[in-house]
């Protein structure tokens, strides 16, 4: 426990929707709720406009939409999100190098190892400095919490939404805990708060009362021991500026129960292929591929196959999620898929036999010049290539059938477009049907520029088109849905005249400690 409040945790306010409202000028001050807009969809964030009338984070989205009829719900754009948190954690790390992000919008600051804080006067100079230059850049509100340790520098955040500062002083934490439900101390969910309720601990002053031995009794030692020393206030977690990832994965939920086995393989290489992308995004390679069903009857099941060596190819991830998947009865219909990738490393197999492979790739072709043949015996006479990962052959998989899934015809030459038509017929987009616009998705019209998707059926789209720093709601158009001047675009800055983006605080605005809004 430190002696000054130099540990600051920083909460971005209804993150996804306030971005939602910074970048849509005809949404803000009005209620809406980002998520997944399906049956079986769940609020990711609510604006604070939209709690009011009940809805929060992870309730079903049908639930929210009977609270709440009249919000806008929009899907997540998560490109948006990520650009806006890269400028807030930029800002955090010119303030420490110790920052410790939890989240795209939340993170740990250590404000002593930057030299940006000594006392209770400059931590909170510091954290009044953020805030603004949050508002500068981002448009957003965050809130900050500032004490002697990550455990109260967490609920003091808590204590500041929306768009607050709070502080609270080391040696008066047992003060502040007291009072407060058991649910507020980390590793305190709904199981462990129901067990300690039976138990008569329903505050935090009543696990303190009853003694560390009584903890250790009901919890066991580890989580009795560490609960009571919370409980009194210690936390003395350092703040870690990384923390490497576990694993990397995926999944989705459908609206619908898949019983088609075809269908089912072809969400599994989808979903695979998105696991790569993040992994390569990551720069990082797995060497066991995991592969979880949920069916109909919510039962989950989880299987994993490890590899010889590290690999980060989407051919190797995708077969194995595809063998795995043979294992799997999926009788009776399947609701939500994942893929991932664990035992993360930094390089891959192939690093390892790149040289060797290279050599050897040489030879052979040095070999089949001189004898006349067609160089890289690896390709078969119908262009199929087999690529070597770990000492085995892989040859990508044409699913039986994808011929006839897709609406071709049957034959070799038909089979890659095929399976291309079947999944597209997997993700919901049938060949030769008209495109789909996503509540919220950003578009840009050759006459009328940027806008938003509104709505969409029937044939129809309907969008408003104005930009973040547009001084009024901006107006509404109808057009058809396979309008060719319409696209999908990317999402503009929240914060006018910032050339690139995502953008940072200019180094100037950082050394003086200027404050203030940029917002238009």
């Amino acid at each position: 426990m430190r002696s000054a409040p130099t540990i600051l945790h920083l909460d971005m306010d209804a993150f996804f929707a306030a971005a939602e409202q910074a970048a849509k000028p005809s949404l803000r001050g009005k209620p809406v709720v980002v998520g997944g807009l399906g049956p079986r969809g769940v609020v990711a964030t609510a604006s604070y406009e939209a709690r009011r009338f009940g809805v929060h984070s992870a309730m079903p989205m049908a639930q929210a939409r009977r609270l709440a009829p009249n919000a806008a719900y929009l899907v997540p754009r998560f490109s948006l999100y990520r650009a806006v948190s890269e400028q807030v954690m930029e800002l955090l790390r010119r303030l420490s190098p110790l920052v410790e992000p939890l989240s795209l919008d939340e993170a740990f600051v250590d404000l002593e190892a930057g030299g940006s804080a000594r006392d209770a006067a400059t931590a909170r100079e510091a954290g009044e400095r953020l805030r603004a230059d949050i508002r500068a850049v981002t448009g957003l509100t965050g809130s900050v919490g500032l004490a002697g340790s990550k455990m109260i520098a967490k609920i003091a955040s808590e204590e500041a939404k929306p768009d607050g500062l709070v502080l609270i002083e080391p040696g008066t934490e047992r003060e502040l805990l007291g009072p407060k439900s058991v649910r507020i101390l980390p590793g305190v969910g709904p199981a462990t708060g129901e067990h300690l309720r039976r138990a008569g601990m329903t505050t935090v002053a009543d696990l303190a009362g009853a003694g560390e031995d009584e903890l250790v009794r009901l919890l066991g030692k580890a989580h009795g021991e560490s609960l009571y020393r919370m409980a009194r206030g210690y936390d003395d977690r350092p703040v870690v500026a990384e923390r490497d990832a576990k694993s990397v994965s995926v999944e989705d939920t459908f609206d619908v129960d898949l019983h088609d086995r075809l269908r089912v393989r072809i969400e599994v290489e989808r979903l695979a292929e998105r696991c790569v992308q993040r992994l390569r995004g990551a720069g990082r390679s797995g060497r066991t591929v995991v592969l979880k069903v949920r069916r109909y009857d919510f039962s989950t099941l989880t299987r994993s196959e490890t590899l010889r060596g590290p690999t980060d190819d989407p051919v190797v991830v995708r077969e194995a999620a595809a063998r795995l998947l043979e294992a799997v009865d999926t009788t009776g219909g399947v609701r939500l898929l994942g893929v991932g990738v664990t035992g993360l490393a930094d390089y891959t197999q192939e690093d390892l036999f790149a040289q060797a492979a290279a050599e050897r790739a040489a030879a052979e072709a040095e070999a089949a010049e001189a004898s006349g043949a067609e160089p890289g015996g690896a390709h078969g006479g119908d262009g199929t290539e087999e690529r070597s990962r770990g000492g085995a052959a892989v040859v990508p998989a044409v699913p039986a059938g994808a011929g006839a899934a897709g609406g071709t015809g049957a034959g070799g030459a038909g089979a890659p477009d095929g399976q291309a038509a079947a999944a597209a017929a997997g993700r919901g987009e049938p060949e030769g049907e008209e495109r789909r616009w996503a509540a919220g998705q950003d578009v840009r019209h050759a006459e009328y520029g940027a806008g938003w998707v509104q709505g969409s059926g029937l044939g129809r789209v309907t969008v408003r088109f104005e930009e973040p720093w547009s001084a009024a709601p901006g107006r509404v158009r109808t057009f058809r849905a396979d309008d060719p001047e319409l696209e999908p675009s990317d999402p503009l800055p929240l914060v006018a005249g910032q050339s690139s983006w995502p953008a940072s605080l200019p180094k100037s605005r950082s050394e003086d400690g200027g404050g203030g809004s940029a917002r238009p």
